[in-house]
């Protein structure tokens, strides 16, 4: 049964409906470049006190030593949400010894790529794999890639939610078979209009002229009074091919049309054999450079700007997770850590991020084609090096396959005539008027470019003429000490010192109860 826009919202503008609607439930994944107090990049290792990266549930590191990762748990409440991040900052500041927490997504000054220090996560098999995995992508990508920083917000529907919508669609599907195909529409029309993200928060525009490491640069740079380099359109240079993306990952045809075929093509990607990759070689004087030559060492390092997911267990592929069990949840990847509030993206941000994915959610499109797919990529390419441009034409593929071209301020306002309604039913399910004041908030951004975040970035290092760096250093000093004046609100200092030591406790169980050497460790992996 095929239901409008309209039907779903009148479906769920009711009193009966509004819990279900109003359960939605939200992760934060921020990650945070460490850096001295006069701006280089730290060369400390992960401390001690914030607990081992293995294992600890809210902290751990990404890419390299340097990048620590916060993750919250699920919450109902976006204020909830905010709150643990603050929390989980506030106890990390005190333990760091003075290091500040770097606001922007493009890394300080490094002097040396080989300063990056690559994560560290103890003797066990499972931490060297992980290490492993971090020097093939130095190795693949650079050191560079290794320290820039971006949040991920993970984002679900209650169960109520579903059955409601199981129940509209008179679908006799099993459950989880039903919520996964809904989560790949969402996914799905979350590509067609992802551009509309790197447009409203994209905060790299500008970078420190060391991310190149005296390499030229086939973008047409310019250069700020002080120094910095930027685009004057664009809008995230992390997106860009600057940032994480692979050219090798462009000849995969990942297909986001249902589960059974996503999970088939992500499995079989890794299986693929680069020329390229294999010249690194695997092993050479008897150190691991890469996991395997293969286009995807694994499944996390297909780069996407959102990702199905489900909880793994240890030892569990990410794939095989969703297979036996389904989508339990989307993670949005295109989001730039916002240097404007001390959390790296605002509570406002998760308001609009409601309202957009529920739109995703309440809207049909066709199952995607290699064609379709090519230009919402096309799209997404265009806008974060130069969305602000006011030339700049989008293609805007309809359910028959024609195709349209359309500024952004064309097509972003037919978008957000359309998301209005969504925002009035949110407004209404959580009594509130937070979502109908982030449609017009937002909006006025697609009506002008200058109240983008990019376009604030640029006005700051080119007409106010400061040093891109400086003003980073500020709002992070500036940060640190907020953090110290605003008590705890969800968790404890002593909650984070109990997590602390039981992970560390954890990562020593993990090694203790190794059975297998490494190399016999990684064939088992991959053989299942």
């Amino acid at each position: 049964m095929t239901l409008s826009l309209h039907d779903y919202i009148n479906a769920f503008n009711q009193e009966k409906n509004f819990k279900a609607l109003a359960s939605i439930g939200r992760g934060i994944e921020r990650e945070a470049l460490r850096v001295l107090p006069e701006g280089e990049l730290s060369q400390h290792g992960h401390y001690s006190q914030l607990g081992a990266a293995l294992t600890h549930s809210e902290i751990t590191t990404d890419y390299s030593e340097t990048l620590l990762e916060f993750i919250t748990p699920v919450s109902y409440s976006p204020e909830e949400a905010i709150a643990q991040l603050q929390d989980i900052q506030k106890y990390t500041f005190a333990n760091i010894n003075g290091e500040l927490l770097w606001p922007m997504s493009m890394p300080c000054f490094v002097n040396n790529a080989d300063d990056v220090l690559l994560a560290q996560y103890g003797s066990s098999n499972i931490g060297k794999m992980k290490t492993v995995y971090r020097q093939g992508l130095k190795n693949r990508y650079g050191s560079m890639m290794q320290v820039i920083a971006g949040i991920h917000f993970n984002f679900s529907f209650s169960e109520s939610f579903w059955q409601v919508m199981q129940s509209l669609h008179n679908d006799e599907q099993e459950k989880s078979d039903f919520i996964s195909d809904r989560y790949f529409s969402i996914l799905r029309n979350y590509k067609r209009y992802c551009w509309l993200i790197p447009y409203l928060y994209g905060s790299s525009p500008a970078l420190c002229d060391s991310f190149l490491q005296g390499q030229a640069s086939p973008l047409p740079f310019k250069r700020s009074p002080r120094g910095s380099l930027y685009l004057e359109y664009a809008t995230s240079l992390r997106m860009s091919d600057l940032g994480y993306t692979s050219s090798e990952q462009s000849s995969l045809k990942i297909c986001y049309n249902n589960l059974h075929d996503y999970v088939d093509g992500v499995q079989k990607a890794i299986g693929l054999k680069s020329e390229e990759f294999a010249d690194i070689g695997v092993k050479l004087n008897g150190e691991y450079q890469q996991l395997n030559g293969n286009i995807l060492q694994i499944e996390n390092e297909l780069y996407a700007p959102i990702r199905p997911k489900q909880v793994i267990k240890p030892g569990e592929k990410p794939s095989q997770a969703l297979r036996d069990r389904g989508v339990e949840y989307i993670e949005v990847r295109a989001l730039d850590v916002n240097p404007f509030v001390d959390t790296g993206i605002s509570i406002e941000q998760i308001h609009f991020l409601d309202i957009f994915l529920t739109y995703c959610a309440f809207i049909n499109n066709k199952k995607f084609d290699c064609d379709s797919q090519q230009h919402h990529e096309k799209n997404m390419n265009e806008v974060v090096l130069r969305g602000r441009d006011p030339q700049l034409l989008l293609s805007d593929v309809n359910c028959q396959g024609d195709v349209t071209q359309k500024s952004v301020m064309t097509w972003g306002n037919e978008l957000f005539d359309e998301m209005a309604h969504v925002a009035t039913l949110l407004d209404n399910a959580y009594k509130t008027t937070n979502y109908s004041d982030s449609i017009t908030r937002e909006r006025a951004k697609i009506n002008n470019p200058s109240l983008t975040p990019s376009a604030e970035i640029l006005s700051i290092i080119v007409e106010q003429e400061q040093c891109l760096s400086e003003y980073s250093l500020a709002q992070a000093s500036n940060y640190r000490q907020e953090s110290f004046q605003r008590d705890y609100q969800f968790y404890s200092e002593q909650y984070f010192l109990d997590s602390a030591d039981k992970s560390h406790h954890s990562q020593r169980d993990i090694e203790a109860n190794d059975k297998l050497n490494f190399d016999d460790f990684l064939e088992d992996y991959f053989n299942h």
